[in-house]
């Protein structure tokens, strides 16, 4: 008969409990392993090992358990029974969802590839349109990271899958927004609707659902696993970095309105010249002002979003793909800048311009690199995000729930008293006598003084 474990606290990626006369660490998932170390069933053991669970844990991800039964070195029985563990059965749930989403990340991948190829707005292709293509191509590469990281998930339980779902949800967040201004220059009238702009608008909708249905699945969550995902509260520490991350999103939605595009004319025949400057975002037709708008709200509210989750490995790839497409118009805007312009943009005939001796330079407002320099900023906020995640705190040394506050050799007896259910659970059918004796065999010495290795 395997031995079994009560477990009281989980982090990450440990989770720490009480065994037959020891407290033990044991891998988050793995339940069929022995602990990774054990330590006398004391209060200095109990100190011992939970000073070592607070160390290699991730910090601010431990959290209490309910209580709960595990059984150890036994192996999965053939065909998935769920009394080995649970495995195969957690295995299975939301494997459908999961497979489902990767086909539509695959086919979204593959219609945002094919809408490069036919006119998209205006009977011009997005191929034959630099400044266009670049960023269109920068968005089906992200879903297609998006697809690779469920695709790992799909082989096999990781959580790549939900940081690649994150991943996706926060770049199809903003896109949402400037295929709605794309599509609002087709209602306005100002351009002609093209096969490419369908299709693209299909890829979107087909990579949305697929990176929905992969998070939904929770790929990234070991069987077995309560550890929580999502929004909490920040601790006071980090109350400022997480402030400056919301401010340079709403700085980059803030420039991401003004007009980016400048133009300087100048006639050598009369000796004058004038600027303009072009695309601001609220000077066109009601439709793609909306798609505007929606995009700056996707980039504010994803960066509270992303500050907000935990882990904050997850919130880092969440803001990551809120960034890409931002990222993307930056250098779209960067193409478009070092591109000769045609005088008849200007109402201009090539006649007039020749007869004035029109010369048309291009290039970028300040207020570009102010939103360029918000980029970047939020790029920071993303790294950092994802390299400190210490937040909450991380929670103080608990008193031992199977021992009372100060307790001691002495009070062990009280102390089973307390646990006689955890204990016989414990020790109910095993054939070993070696806790019987006092002694444990396991490495750790004898129950009353030895330490762990780790102490």
């Amino acid at each position: 008969m395997p031995d079994k474990a009560v477990i009281s606290h989980r982090g990450e990626k440990y989770e720490i409990g009480r065994g037959k006369r020891f407290y033990g660490i044991w891998v988050v998932g793995a339940p069929d392993s022995a602990p990774v170390d054990r330590w006398p069933e004391n209060g200095d053991g109990w100190q011992q090992a939970w000073a070592r669970f607070a160390t290699i844990e991730v910090p601010g991800t431990i959290a209490p358990v309910a209580r709960e039964r595990r059984l150890l070195r036994r192996r999965p029985r053939p065909g998935g029974d769920p009394g080995a563990g649970g495995e195969p059965r957690e295995r299975s749930r939301g494997g459908g969802s999961l497979l489902a989403g990767e086909l539509l990340l695959v086919l979204g991948v593959v219609l945002g590839l094919a809408g490069l190829f036919p006119a998209y707005v205006g009977g011009q292709s997005l191929l034959s349109q630099a400044d266009e293509v670049i960023p269109h191509l920068i968005y089906v590469l992200g879903w297609a990271l998006t697809a690779g990281l469920v695709a790992l998930s799909v082989a096999r339980p990781s959580n790549a899958g939900r940081l690649g779902a994150l991943f996706g949800l926060g770049l199809s967040a903003v896109t949402f927004g400037l295929f709605i201004a794309d599509l609002g220059e087709v209602v306005s009238g100002e351009a002609a609707l093209g096969t490419g702009l369908v299709v693209s608008l299909l890829g979107w909708l087909a990579c949305t659902a697929g990176s929905a249905l992969a998070f939904a699945a929770h790929p990234g969550e070991p069987a077995g696993s309560r550890q929580p995902s999502g929004p909490a509260r920040p601790s006071r520490g980090h109350v400022g970095p997480l402030a400056l991350l919301v401010l340079a999103a709403i700085g980059t939605a803030a420039a991401f309105a003004p007009s980016w595009d400048s133009y300087t004319l100048v006639a050598s025949a009369t000796g004058t010249s004038q600027t303009i400057t072009a695309g601001n975002a609220f000077d066109n037709p009601a439709m793609v002002i909306a798609g505007n708008v929606v995009v700056m709200v996707a980039v504010v509210g994803v960066a509270v979003l992303a500050a907000l989750w935990r882990p904050a490995r997850q919130g880092a790839l969440l803001l990551a793909g809120a960034i890409l497409p931002i990222a993307a118009q930056a250098v779209s805007a960067l193409i478009q800048a070092g591109q000769s312009v045609s005088s008849t943009m200007f109402g201009i005939s090539s006649s007039e311009a020749a007869a004035a001796g029109l010369k048309i330079s291009t290039g970028l407002t300040a207020i570009y690199w102010v939103f360029f320099v918000f980029v970047i900023s939020l790029v920071v906020s993303c790294a950092w995000l994802f390299t400190e995640p210490r937040h909450p705190a991380m929670p103080g040394f608990p008193v031992s729930p199977w021992l009372p506050a100060g307790g001691d050799e002495g009070t062990q007896k009280q102390a089973d008293g307390v646990a006689d259910d955890a204990d016989s659970d414990v020790s109910e059918g095993s054939d070993s006598d070696d806790a019987d004796s006092g002694t444990e065999t396991s490495g750790y010495g004898t129950e009353g003084g030895e330490q762990s290795a780790y102490a």
